[in-house]
């Protein structure tokens, strides 16, 4: 278990749908899961980029948090902790362009609907749409899909306040760039992204139900290749579904050959939560935006009483994976509440999981119990380590700082850039110190 994952008492108050379960009151702070106490002396809520300029460059220490949906401690600080919710919500639209300019601290609930009236979207959302813009890039953040990369990978330009109170820009063009998009946070605190579109689209969702784990691992590859967004949801043991996300006038998903039948009627991933905290489902037809994500953003997420780890592996070993978690199946029941398998295409961003390689990303919601889930996690990263897993960085893990650096081919990079931005350490946290140090 990452030892900077400490726990805090309170986890799964106000767990009423739609709530907003964490605080941001200094010396209070913990995130939405509430296992992660946050260390910070003060938090900041500035209302304009002067006011966020002064609060980063009047103290030592400084760290942005999003929406709190992580559960790692990627934005603990013993400092400053700043949130960027009060800042303007700028949204401007570039139709010429296809792109948008977005405040970070906007959610994609707020954006979405705004591209979907100019006739826009993005190429692909998360699981949940309650995260903010910046907090999806800067940990690696994704969807599912064989063509579709990170989220991060559709931003052009990212513009952020440096140690000192300077307002830094840098795009596609600029040196570094592929290394400031999914930085942790640990370059400066990002004021505004700009992102590519695509013309907005509709979607179907379709699950399909009773897969046999033999046809499961055989048939792995057209799996994922049935639809434009596909995810697998497994216990390991006895219950595998398909959740197939397709676009309009594609093909229709069949996963019979795998032993599966459609369900009978909505669903949670989750057996016995309810399925109306989940997006439409059943075929029917409906916006990018409200089929993408699993969830509804007026609803509560996922379980809502969970620890959550992920890791990548490349898409080719897939099976392999798959079957050395599968042999862990006894040990991971008493912990797991649920397995999540998701594809995402390469990105070239130099720390982000899913860099130079197409991948299968392995999640794991895990119950709200930090021994439990800490006596398991060894085994399970020694069991993808020959695959060279790469952990999400907003999640619970403990790869070796040494072994996690040989996977990565600009991991000097990245530590050589976050060195010449931030010379004094204003953004560096324990997390940051462990791997980049």
């Amino acid at each position: 278990m990452d030892p900077h994952t400490p726990v805090t008492a309170g986890a799964g108050e106000g767990g009423e749908e739609g709530a907003d379960r964490t605080c941001w009151e200094a010396g209070k702070a913990r995130n939405w899961a509430g296992n992660v106490s946050f260390s910070a002396a003060t938090v900041h809520r500035p209302r304009d980029t002067d006011e966020l300029a002064a609060v980063v460059a009047g103290h030592r220490r400084v760290k942005a948090v999003g929406s709190g949906y992580s559960f790692s401690t990627v934005a603990d600080t013993e400092g400053a902790l700043v949130r960027l919710d009060r800042m303007p919500k700028a949204i401007e639209i570039d139709a010429g362009g296809s792109r948008v300019r977005v405040a970070a601290g906007v959610t994609f609930t707020e954006l979405a609907p705004r591209l979907h009236e100019r006739g826009f979207a993005l190429p692909n959302l998360g699981s949940l749409p309650h995260i903010t813009v910046a907090g999806a890039c800067a940990t690696g953040t994704h969807g599912s899909g064989n063509a579709n990369p990170a989220i991060a990978a559709g931003v052009r330009e990212v513009e952020f306040v440096t140690a000192d109170g300077t307002l830094t820009r840098l795009d596609r063009s600029c040196p570094g760039f592929d290394g400031a998009v999914t930085s942790l946070g640990a370059l400066g605190v990002a004021t505004h992204l700009t992102l590519d579109l695509v013309p907005a689209f509709d979607m179907e969702q379709y699950v399909w139900e009773g897969l046999r784990w033999d046809g499961l691992v055989e048939g792995i590859d057209a799996v994922t290749a049935s639809a434009y967004s596909v995810s697998v949801f497994t216990d390991w043991n006895r219950t595998h579904s398909v959740w197939a996300k397709r676009r309009a006038g594609d093909p229709l998903p069949d996963l019979s050959f795998t032993g599966a039948r459609p369900a009978d009627g909505p669903r949670h991933p989750l057996a016995g939560l309810p399925a109306d905290n989940c997006t439409p489902q059943e075929g029917l037809p409906g916006p990018w935006w409200q089929r993408l994500p699993h969830f509804r953003a007026d609803r509560l997420p996922s379980t809502g009483d969970e620890l959550q780890s992920e890791y990548f592996v490349p898409l080719d070993r897939a099976r392999d994976a798959m079957t050395a978690v599968h042999d862990l199946r006894d040990r991971l029941g008493p912990v797991l509440h649920l397995s999540e398998l998701r594809t995402q295409a390469a990105d070239e961003t130099w720390i982000g999981p899913g860099h130079g390689r197409d991948s299968l990303a392995v999640h794991f919601t895990w119950r709200l119990d930090v021994p439990g889930v800490g006596r398991v996690l060894p085994a399970v990263e020694a069991a993808l380590a020959p695959f060279g897993a790469r952990p999400h960085w907003g999640k619970v893990f403990d790869v070796a700082p040494d072994r996690l650096a040989a996977r990565y081919p600009r991991w000097e990079e990245f530590r050589a850039l976050r060195t010449a931005l931030d010379p004094g350490g204003t953004f560096r946290n324990a997390l940051t110190e462990r791997y980049f140090a």
